[in-house]
């Protein structure tokens, strides 16, 4: 099976679905890691019929599985698991119910009387502190937005988890997927809404047609081409100017932030958001009925903008519904492009081909990537003595270490003066002994850590910063450490032209702790000039470059600016010459020759001034005009002064 293939989520093949287990890490932790079932329920969770939730209970057949799905135990394991606790064994769970004494799973009861019987169970248990709390020492493994699924030998196939009801537990996902390959009478269809920055895109979108219409015959009895997949029924886009250029957030949370504004720009701004809220809601009452026939609604849209499509009076969407969604990935502009490569995204299955060797070894490297996390601290219980001077507990640094930190300091120091050549040298005596281009400092130096990539860019400095980005070939997707970057959520470059400072908790890159617009060039251009090497413009995982800066760019850029100074200098040449044409001067007048003054020798003994003495040619000579323009002003101030003076004398 070549790897280029693409499969489509409700259309994947018989020979890989019948094939299919589900993968799940949780169930390939490491001995020490697992909490250890009774001896009834330690059973090897190796077949697809097993529940993760419950300890890895095998089941014989699809309906026992089902029947546990239905029990009491499986919703409170279920409900203990949500809140943040461990599941319990079946044995723990009848003691529970028999101290308690609260019968929860009589056949006469209905559903609703169960779901609320486990309910309380759960409150009680938390109240009690009957249920065992999760140890510190295992580690917590981060959801991601894709299932896994694995058909042996080497076959892997990927689903983002969105696409499955929001009420199926994981356990569950591929007898889902499997009764989503059956497709309605009427076609499996999608409503898709992104809105920004005054930008809306939306679409009816049909992502699996009827099993009638997926194979058609001719009357020859030739086979007509496949239907595509994916089909747009009705799409709409329109755009309303609501933010402001280069300043980022609509005009409402600006006048929630601060007092509200008067200009004029600021009312065509509440403008447009008041025509494009009622846009959009004209349209999803247009829309009313295909919306209502949709299987997914998948919508993105900002806290505030969210509003404007659930929660209003007679709103097409409830907020409440079970079919909204969000797209579990980064989306660009709203465009209908955009629509379509989202949908695509949605509904291509993720395809890998690895062994199981293979994926065994994977498993373990990403367990052993997980932080565990930091046991509590003891309170200790000794009497606290008065007066006791507190020791230093600053660690003492070996010799290796202390030779180590004169070598960071001496490095760091060249990096932020931007001395490039003594940078290569000392790189070429001391790189390896350090660890390479993309060791993070250490934090016995007293920097504020990062790599050298991200120092050359916070001070500014373009060519070490390019050397070390090209020639080095420095990771520019490392994340910033924390103390820098409260640092530099406070401090900005005098030339940034980035956007809105990020929120607290957002991961920052060498590109966002770039202070000048000079830098942040160097890592567009390498972008441009070499894309494949890191993911450049990915704000998720990449060195979050906002765009790519190619040669064409910066000479259209230059000859804009050429063209603008040209502009520029024949205005000032028309401006001259309409001056001239105002005042014209006669063509047979001969200037007045200037005037001799004499000067008094005790003036000329004295002191001089700025430019000479009054009169004189021999102080301006081989000065600039400008010199001699201020040399003239000067002049002409010291008369206005002296004829002051002697009219005042004169009175």
């Amino acid at each position: 099976m070549a790897s280029s293939l693409f499969y489509h989520v409700f259309s994947l093949p018989s020979e890989i679905l019948d094939t299919l287990v589900p993968r799940s890490i949780t169930a390939q932790l490491p001995q020490e890691t697992q909490q250890i079932p009774p001896p009834d329920q330690a059973r090897p969770a190796t077949s697809a019929r097993t529940c993760n939730i419950c300890l890895g209970i095998v089941f014989s057949d699809v309906d026992q599985q089902r029947s546990h799905f239905r029990s009491d135990w499986h919703r409170y394991n279920l409900k203990m698991r949500t809140a943040g606790n461990d599941a319990i064994s079946e044995t723990q769970f009848g003691k529970l119910v028999d101290d308690l004494e609260e019968s929860i799973s009589g056949s006469a009861s209905s559903d609703s009387d169960e779901g609320d019987a486990v309910a309380t169970l759960v409150d009680k248990t938390r109240k009690l502190r009957r249920s065992p709390s999760p140890d510190a020492s295992t580690p917590s493994i981060p959801q991601t937005p894709v299932t896994w699924f694995h058909s042996p030998p080497a076959t892997q196939i990927g689903i983002y988890r969105s696409i499955f009801s929001a009420s199926t537990p994981a356990s569950e996902y591929l007898t889902e997927l499997k009764e989503l390959q059956v497709s309605p009478p009427a076609g499996r269809t999608w409503a898709v809404f992104m809105t920004a920055g005054g930008h809306f895109a939306g679409a009816i979108v049909r992502v699996s047609h009827p099993d009638s219409k997926k194979v058609e015959v001719t009357k020859k009895g030739k086979v007509k081409k496949p239907i595509p997949d994916i089909e747009l029924l009705k799409h709409k886009t329109f755009h309303r100017y609501t933010t402001r250029r280069k300043q980022g957030g609509s005009q409402s949370l600006n006048d929630n932030t601060k007092s509200k504004a008067v200009s004029a720009g600021a009312m065509l701004r509440r403008y447009g958001e008041q025509a494009l809220r009622d846009n959009i809601r004209n349209l999803l009452s247009d829309w009313g009925e295909d919306i209502e026939g949709c299987d997914r609604i998948w919508i993105r849209a900002s806290v505030s903008n969210r509003k404007i499509f659930i929660d209003y009076d007679d709103a097409v969407i409830q907020k409440g519904d079970e079919r909204l969604r969000t797209f579990p990935f980064p989306t660009r502009r709203p465009t209908q492009s955009e629509l379509l490569r989202c949908v695509n995204e949605l509904t291509r299955v993720k395809l890998s081909h690895l062994t199981e060797d293979a994926l065994r070894a994977q498993d373990e490297a990403f367990l052993a990537s997980i932080p565990k996390p930091k046991p509590k601290p003891q309170v200790s219980q000794q009497p606290q003595v008065a007066h006791i001077k507190p020791q230093d507990t600053t660690p003492k640094l070996t010799p290796e270490e202390e030779q180590l930190k004169d070598k960071w300091s001496r490095l760091i120091d060249i990096v932020s003066k931007g001395r490039l050549d003594a940078l290569k040298v000392f790189w070429i005596r001391e790189g390896a002994n350090l660890g390479g281009i993309d060791t993070i400092i250490p934090s016995f130096v007293g920097a504020k850590g990062g790599t050298l990539l991200q120092v050359a860019a916070h001070a500014g400095q373009e060519d070490a910063t390019r050397w070390i980005l090209e020639d080095a070939h420095a990771d520019p997707t490392i994340d910033v450490p924390t103390d820098r970057v409260s640092e530099e959520d406070s401090e900005k470059g005098e030339d940034s032209d980035t956007p809105a400072q990020l929120p607290a908790g957002s991961r920052r890159t060498a590109y966002d702790i770039a202070k000048t617009r000079a830098v942040r060039n160097v890592f567009r251009r390498c972008a441009a000039s070499h894309p494949d090497w890191w993911d450049w413009l990915g704000s998720e995982s990449g060195a979050r470059v906002q765009s790519v800066l190619t040669k064409e760019m910066e000479e259209g850029r230059d000859e804009k600016k050429k063209v603008r100074r040209k502009g520029l200098k024949d205005r000032i040449k028309e401006r001259e010459e309409r001056e001239k044409e105002r005042d014209p001067q006669p063509a047979n007048s001969v200037p007045e020759p200037p005037r001799r003054v004499r000067v008094n020798a005790e003036a000329s003994a004295g002191p001089r001034r700025l430019g000479g003495s009054s009169g004189s040619t021999e102080g301006v000579a081989g000065l600039t005009p400008e010199m001699r323009a201020k040399i003239e002003r000067e002049r002409r101030a010291r008369a206005v002064e002296a004829r002051l003076k002697s009219l005042g004398g004169q009175s």
